[in-house]
């Protein structure tokens, strides 16, 4: 009966011994293989011993006596906590800020720093207290960029030694105290006010310019056209006498003809048989004559002459119509002749339709005017 029992007994202790080489197997491989992200860098101590820096993919370390450290290799953001300064003309304001930062060395950032990540705040923090208190209210609020560009120079120099880079920092918000702010309110409602102020000012006078300005322009028009007016009245003035004048010019000579004549129609009256007639009235009636009645007079004697009127003046008391009027008159006395003609040919040839003459003698209008004037003269 020992021999069983001896016998499961040695069983169970080789299942366990087994067991535990599997176990221990297994836990030597987990402590022997590292796996490492492709962003991540790690560094090695075997013994609390820098190794080195196990790159991204699978390694090999010494198992249960190493250990590793991860580090991001990525851009990261961190915040930095509000902070209250004192600003150069004694202001008190608040500002946080935004630090954008990048492992460049990992063995650095585990060799020269204890945790970069706080070392990079707290370094942050006291660089924008320093950079606020050394610039006045109104830069503070205006100036971010220098700020920016401020804070990020003083925390370059540090950060190198760290093997870190800040790419950038911003910051976000710089606030004033409330007394502060209330000021700054009120200051700007002035200034709007102000301005306000000045834009109704610079409206008003460009109003009253432009009204000047149309004042001016209706002034020139009206004068405009009063000149106008006054010399559209003289230019009639000046043509009713030149057509004055010439008529009196024209009819002149005429005149004292006709008044020679009388006279000397009242000098043959008398009984007297000589008579003694001037030389300018003999040279008067001799041009009269020839001009009127195509008489023996000298070739060479002058003829009534007549003004001539310019283009305009003819225009104006319509001279040129006269052709036009006379050209009707024969065109109107050939179409009744030539009507006449027709009725004449139409009644020898025996047409009834067509009157006898003196039927259309006593029908035609034109005719009665000639017997009124024949039988008055």
């Amino acid at each position: 009966m020992h021999a069983p029992i001896t016998l499961q007994i040695s069983a169970l202790g080789f299942w366990i011994v087994g067991l535990f080489v599997l176990v221990l197997a297994v836990v030597t491989v987990w402590q022997m293989v590292r796996f490492v992200d492709a962003y991540d860098k790690q560094a090695l101590t075997v013994f609390g011993e820098y190794r080195g820096l196990l790159e991204p993919g699978i390694n090999f370390v010494p198992p249960f006596v190493s250990r590793t450290y991860t580090f991001d290799m990525r851009t990261q953001t961190m915040d930095v906590p509000r902070q209250e300064a004192i600003t150069r003309d004694n202001s008190p304001v608040t500002a946080d800020a935004v630090v954008y930062l990048r492992v460049m060395d990992a063995k650095k950032a585990f060799l020269e720093v204890e945790d970069y990540k706080t070392a990079v705040s707290n370094l942050a923090q006291t660089t924008l207290r320093a950079v606020l208190g050394d610039m006045e209210l109104d830069d503070t609020l205006n100036k971010r960029q220098e700020i920016n560009a401020r804070i990020r120079k003083e925390l370059d120099e540090p950060t190198d030694e760290w093997g870190i880079r800040v790419e950038s920092v911003e910051v976000r918000e710089v606030n004033p105290s409330q007394e502060v702010q209330h000021a700054m309110e009120q200051q700007t409602g002035a200034e709007r006010r102000r301005r306000a102020t000045i834009l109704e000012a610079q409206g008003e006078r460009r109003s009253a310019v432009e009204k000047a300005e149309g004042d001016k322009q209706s002034n020139i028009i009206r004068a405009q056209g009063e000149k106008q007016s006054q010399i559209l009245e003289a230019q009639g003035d000046a043509i009713s006498t030149v057509l004055r004048a010439k008529s009196a010019e024209s009819m002149g000579e005429r005149a004292i003809i006709d008044k020679g004549m009388d006279t000397l129609e009242a000098i043959g009256q008398g009984e007297s048989t000589t008579f003694v007639i001037p030389q300018e009235l003999t040279s008067l009636v001799g041009r009269y004559g020839k001009h009127l009645a195509g008489s023996d007079v000298a070739a060479n004697g002058h003829q009534l002459d007549s003004l001539q009127f310019d283009a305009e003046t003819r225009e104006l008391i319509g001279l040129d119509d006269i052709k036009e009027i006379l050209g009707e008159i024969e065109k109107a006395a050939e179409m009744d002749v030539a009507g006449l003609e027709q009725q004449a040919k139409a009644v020898k040839n025996g047409d009834p339709n067509v009157e006898s003459a003196d039927e259309a003698v006593e029908d035609d209008p034109a005719t009665e005017p000639e017997e009124q004037t024949s039988v008055s003269s």
